[in-house]
């Protein structure tokens, strides 16, 4: 039974749906997915807009009214009420931690958590609201999911908004890596001709770690490949001067462990985003632990190469909280996954697409994404370089609004 409660100018509305684990099995294993409706007190009546987290393995935003409101959802409100989807095992949504049993049985349970399950949920609660059709709108993973749903059920959708996350079509997953390399060592580059003395404090934190035995708050060792993936925050707006004012703390004082375990990718919280990571790239392919094997053979010489949105065997040794989900990851990694996206069905798309395709986006590659958005009548690219791969975080009002403008303006 949907509960309604208010907060600082909005009205909450939270709604909780029991779906199959496997939507191929109606009748089998139910999970809960929770949604929260937000709207203006003044616009319960409003069409849906339903939102697709980034990820995967993240739930939705927890929102405010005030000046931590994302841009984004302010402007959202003025045409929509929004729903806010925590993807499955995230959030208050059945969360994975109750897993048990043999690594065989994770992995399969896992298996149905991709951005299709994801759609197939949102279906169910399209049908339990009793709506016709609604608008879409994902961020990074989350339009992974919204073009799936272009793909599954597009009967559904009014409107789809996508930001830093259109995805590549029947692609080699080998492919969609090489890509990233190319464009993190880009921005790696980028960032030490901005801090020029940043890539000798670079070399000497590693070969320090590679020495010591020197250990997070967390008690995990920070070893020296777990240090180079700080080229993660690159691909964000304000990436550069984190990671530079990281480096400039002593490399043996608490604060810069601290910050350090704090600017490293969290996995002890969402562990999923570790588990299915590169499975959210591949449509119709096995993976195989595709980031360590198309890793490029310079990085083997010059440890001032940082890694980016990279997933690695070895984190599952590195990261204490992943080490028991090791044989599990494997499992998955070798896994032939069924294909996500249906390019015949594309191709004859009638609803209104808008995206915004950053540029110099590390994570996911611009020209893969205009080849998509080439595929798609009715399709609406923006591409510019004025924002990196959190640009809807950073400036979401002026995105989201550029977006319904290319759609034909509100729904």
């Amino acid at each position: 039974m949907a509960v309604t409660y208010t907060t600082t100018g909005l009205v909450l509305t939270d709604h909780e749906l029991q779906v199959p684990l496997d939507h191929s099995l109606p009748d089998g294993e139910q999970i809960a997915v929770f949604a929260r409706e937000v709207a203006d007190p003044d616009g319960r009546d409003r069409p849906f807009l339903v939102f697709f987290q980034g990820g995967p393995g993240f739930e939705a935003p927890r929102p405010t009214r005030g000046p931590t409101t994302p841009g984004w959802l302010e402007r959202a409100l003025r045409d929509y009420r929004v729903l806010m989807l925590d993807q499955r095992g995230t959030g208050r949504s059945t969360p994975i931690g109750h897993l048990d049993g043999e690594s065989p049985r994770q992995a399969e349970y896992l298996s149905h958590f991709r951005a299709d399950s994801i759609v197939r949920d949102a279906e169910l609660f399209r049908a339990a609201l009793e709506v016709d059709t609604w608008s879409v709108l994902g961020q990074s993973f989350g339009g992974f999911c919204v073009t799936s749903y272009l793909s599954l059920a597009p009967e559904g959708l009014r409107q789809a908004f996508i930001t830093g996350g259109v995805p590549p079509l029947g692609m080699p997953v080998d492919d969609v890596y090489r890509a990233t390399y190319a464009r993190i060592r880009d921005l790696v580059e980028r960032f030490y001709r901005r801090f020029p003395d940043d890539r000798a404090r670079v070399w000497t934190i590693h070969e320090w770690l590679e020495t010591e035995d020197v250990r997070l708050p967390s008690g995990d060792r920070l070893t020296g490949r777990r240090f180079r993936t700080l080229g993660n925050l690159l691909g964000m707006s304000d990436g550069a001067e984190r990671l530079h004012y990281l480096l400039e703390l002593p490399a043996a004082s608490r604060a810069f462990l601290h910050d350090a375990e704090a600017l490293l990718m969290p996995f002890a919280r969402n562990p999923i985003y570790a588990l299915i990571h590169e499975a959210s790239w591949a449509d119709g392919c096995a993976t195989r632990w595709s980031a360590q094997r198309t890793l490029p053979a310079d990085y083997a010489v010059d440890v001032t190469l940082l890694t980016g949105e990279h997933l690695f065997p070895w984190m599952f040794e590195d990261y204490g909280a992943l080490a028991p989900f090791r044989e599990t990851a494997t499992l998955l990694a070798e896994r032939e996954w069924p294909r996500l996206y249906d390019e015949e069905r594309l191709r004859h798309n009638e609803v209104p697409v808008a995206a915004a395709i950053y540029a110099d986006d590390p994570f996911v590659d611009a020209r893969f994404s205009l080849d998509t958005a080439a595929l798609m009548p009715n399709f609406h690219p923006w591409l510019t370089n004025e924002y990196l791969h959190n640009g809807l975080r950073a400036d979401g009002g002026r995105i989201l609004g550029r977006l319904i403008d290319l759609t034909g303006g509100h729904a």
